[in-house]
């Protein structure tokens, strides 16, 4: 009795150290199915802090991936499903200098010229897009902010990805049927 008593009292840091290290994770519920995305705090805190506002103000709610490119990306997080943009909070600091890379499944914020001009667009790599990591604190070197990665639902960023796409409302690569965000929400 006694050595498990001191056994859980040696175990309880153990396991406070690992709740503590759970990484914030968002699913997105979209007509395709669910997502799944795990947030990066530690490498892209005011990204990570951005995107988590947006997702409990209920801004990505009813929202459409708007850009597909089948062998690149998917992006979405900034229009209604009648292609209005949506009014943002003020752009953040370009956090791409984190050492996380542009690849298969991992999430990045969207963004101008500007290097630090990310307010709530983001993207899914579906390639290895290695050209858009950082690189020099230069305009064309900054990169894009990776702050996140898809840990469930990649069969659903894959059907999305491939989705017929067009021009709509001038813009290029838009999906023909829209591909909607019904509700993004914080689940850890």
């Amino acid at each position: 009795m006694l050595r498990r008593a001191f056994l859980a009292l040696a175990l309880l840091p153990l396991l406070a150290n690992a709740a503590e290290n759970k990484r914030p994770q968002v699913m997105l519920e979209t007509n395709y199915g669910n997502i799944v995305i795990e947030l990066y705090p530690d490498k892209a805190p005011k990204t990570v802090k951005n995107f988590l506002r947006y997702v409990n103000e209920g801004f990505y709610d009813g929202t459409l991936f708007h850009r597909v490119i089948s062998d690149f990306m998917i992006q979405g997080g900034g229009y209604t499903a009648d292609m209005k943009r949506k009014v943002t909070h003020d752009p953040i600091p370009n956090e791409a200098d984190n050492g996380l890379h542009n690849r298969i499944g991992y999430v990045a914020m969207a963004r101008t010229s500007d290097p630090h001009s990310a307010t709530s667009q983001f993207f899914i790599n579906v390639n290895n897009n290695s050209f858009l990591d950082f690189r020099e604190k230069t305009p064309r070197g900054w990169g894009y902010a990776v702050f996140g990665r898809v840990i469930k639902g990649f069969r659903v960023v894959n059907r999305i990805r491939q989705v017929p796409t067009g021009w709509k409302n001038g813009m290029k690569d838009v999906p023909l049927e829209p591909v909607i965000i019904k509700r993004a929400r914080q689940i850890q």
